[in-house]
């Protein structure tokens, strides 16, 4: 498994916000749909709203997200 990071943009009528987050996934293709289907269902966000800017896998050390870090590193 690969840590990707997505960073995009939602547009709602009221709601214009960015966003960066790091997801664990085979292809770069998963983590995009896994965003899709987090983001809106936290949001309530319809597929359409979410504009993603850019998909790019993240190298061990610069993984932010701590638990993350701890599934690839494979720390207890």
């Amino acid at each position: 498994m690969k840590v990707f990071r997505v960073t995009g943009e939602i547009t709602k009528p009221n709601l214009k916000t960015t966003f960066s987050k790091e997801i664990l996934a085979e292809k770069s293709e998963h983590a995009v749909e896994k965003v899709y289907a987090e983001i809106g269902s936290k949001h309530r966000v319809r597929r359409f709203h979410i504009k993603i800017a850019g998909v790019e896998e993240v190298p061990v050390d610069q993984i932010e997200n701590p638990l993350l870090k701890k599934i690839v590193t494979g720390e207890e």
